[in-house]
């Protein structure tokens, strides 16, 4: 990869921070710790995702050898499990709003909505 796409890598990792403090902010006008946990957790589990799947990547792409293909299939298939296994804790035992825990995962969306159009215009 090139110093161009490291920069916009990192540049999405903090804007990722951004929106979920804008998102955490606007939650509080609820005055309900259900919604506030749930936009966090939500925007938790999303940032997690995100810089677990970026590190796949990069570490798929720099491997050539026969056997990287199916180790990130199984990777892959890990951490949607491991992310499914998340969300329906928080959910089923912890007890947070669903509504809300869906604005917080929406934060990487946001964000790759936010650098598209921004790299267009």
């Amino acid at each position: 990869m090139s110093d161009k796409d490291d920069q916009l890598l990192a540049q999405m990792a903090r804007r990722n921070w951004i929106i979920l403090a804008g998102l955490i902010l606007a939650s509080l006008a609820w005055w309900s710790v259900q919604v506030t946990q749930g936009v966090i957790a939500g925007g938790l589990v999303a940032i997690i995702g995100y810089g677990w799947l970026q590190r796949s990547l990069v570490k798929a792409l720099s491997h050539t050898d026969n056997r990287t293909p199916k180790r990130f299939q199984s990777g892959y298939v890990f951490r949607l499990a491991a992310l499914a296994a998340a969300l329906f804790l928080l959910i089923a035992k912890g007890g947070v709003q669903p509504i809300a825990l869906s604005v917080g995962l929406s934060v990487v969306v946001i964000n790759i909505i936010w650098t598209t159009l921004k790299r267009l215009y």
